[in-house]
């Protein structure tokens, strides 16, 4: 099997990554653009050797229930990584969905769960959800988003996923070759645009062929030049998004991290201040808390004589959570990195939430927080896999899962949330 073969092959079930798993002379296939059923022409995209090969659905030979013209034009074969299921029912993609989550819970942390899938916002909602757009520039100036699997660029702003009017006049300006556009639409409707510089570039080819035996130095180099900090330019509005939550306001740069689906921060926060259970003069911990949303709501839960403890590592989330709270003297915002906040934490909690990145909070967080011993843990995760790995780490510890939410917060991709509360 060679990149560029096509054949025909029956689509088994939906594999973790937006894929349906086939078989096609003994080897396994993974296949975007198909469902599950469905008999596909697929062409081979990438071959893995012995192990696997990626393919494309060129052609539907015979369809499935569920199947619709695709919503995103940008995400197709050959296409962007975007979008994966706008080719099926909003109702199918969350199955789709289901069916991994629960997948990866059975394998990896021997939970057995049916699991449901809840819609996030309006029923069957399919586009015009997310407030935060990251695009890249390609070397004629255009704004874009990258190929599937691919650091190509495709220069086409047609995604259904972005809010109304959030990339409207990007398709036609020109911007800085390498760099990044960031988009927000505030809660106040307001769009802000930033341009942030292109990465450091690194060594030319020359140079680093004379230096082979600095071939980890170097390489350790152009990781820490791309995550240098880098300038940026404002293009369109003050650069300071406004959000809020409930009844607070906060104010944080444009470029700062914020839930992408522009229901989540309410959703997220009241099923947080549901499961910690919290009552009045307890203390609690809010690991990974960003500018403070979830902080507030515990806040409320505890009042003045209980503590909220919260912890980021991102230096102006924490100074924007800081202004917003800051009627709230009884929670601490600190920034730190959480496997060092453990080093001198504070007094043992109640409860305790923790929303880590796509890769999860891992052992190094798990088995200090487990150790501390707090009565209830919420736990949220973007990543089936990893918030799986987890759990199973949480088991380790002696919790349990007693409650479980999986909520589609990313419509048409193949990303879900799951938020946990776990209990001794």
């Amino acid at each position: 099997m060679s990149v560029g073969d096509e054949f025909e092959v029956r689509l088994g079930p939906p594999g973790h990554g937006g894929f349906c798993v086939g078989r096609h002379e003994g080897r396994v296939v993974f296949v975007r653009h198909g469902l599950p059923g469905e008999l596909v022409r697929a062409r081979v995209t990438e071959d893995r050797g012995g192990s696997f090969a990626r393919a494309d659905a060129i052609e539907i030979v015979e369809a499935v229930a569920g199947r619709v013209p695709a919503t995103c034009p940008v995400s197709g074969p050959g296409g962007a990584g975007c979008c994966d299921f706008t080719h099926a029912t909003p109702a199918l993609q969350r199955q789709l969905k289901a069916s991994v989550v629960a997948e990866q819970l059975r394998r990896i942390a021997l939970i057995e769960r049916d699991i449901t899938v809840e819609p996030l916002g309006p029923p069957d909602e399919t586009g015009g959800w997310r407030t935060r757009v990251r695009l890249v520039v390609d070397a004629d100036g255009r704004a874009g988003v990258h190929g599937y699997r691919s650091s190509g660029i495709v220069p086409d702003l047609r995604c259904p996923q972005p809010v109304a009017g959030a990339v409207e006049w990007l398709e036609q300006e020109r911007f800085t070759p390498g760099a990044d556009l960031v988009v927000a639409v505030d809660s106040a409707g307001t769009r802000h645009v930033v341009e942030i510089a292109p990465p450091a570039q690194a060594a030319p080819a020359a140079a680093r062929r004379r230096r082979v035996e600095q071939s980890r130095r170097n390489a350790a180099a152009r990781r820490t030049a791309a995550h240098a900090p880098r300038a940026t330019r404002l293009l369109h509005g003050s650069g300071t998004a406004v959000q809020r939550v409930g009844e607070r306001r906060w104010e944080l740069p444009a470029t700062a991290f914020w839930q992408a689906h522009r229901a989540a921060p309410d959703y997220y926060s009241d099923r947080i201040a549901e499961w910690s259970g919290l009552e009045p003069g307890q203390r609690a911990w809010d690991l990974y808390s960003g500018a403070g949303v979830f902080a507030a709501r515990l806040a409320e839960r505890v009042g003045p004589g209980g503590a909220v403890h919260a912890v980021e590592s991102a230096s102006g989330a924490v100074t924007a959570g800081q202004a917003a709270l800051a009627d709230l003297p009884w929670v601490d915002l600190e920034v730190l990195r959480v496997e060092q906040w453990f080093a001198a934490r504070p007094p043992l909690p109640d409860a305790v939430v923790l929303d880590p990145p796509r890769a999860g909070a891992g052992r190094d967080v798990i088995a200090p927080l487990t150790a501390a011993g707090p009565a209830r843990i919420v736990h949220i995760g973007c990543d089936p896999a990893a918030f799986a790995r987890d759990l199973g780490l949480y088991r380790e510890g002696g919790y349990e899962l007693t409650e479980l939410r999986v909520v589609d917060s990313f419509p048409g991709t193949h990303h879900v949330e799951c938020l946990a509360l776990l209990e001794r």
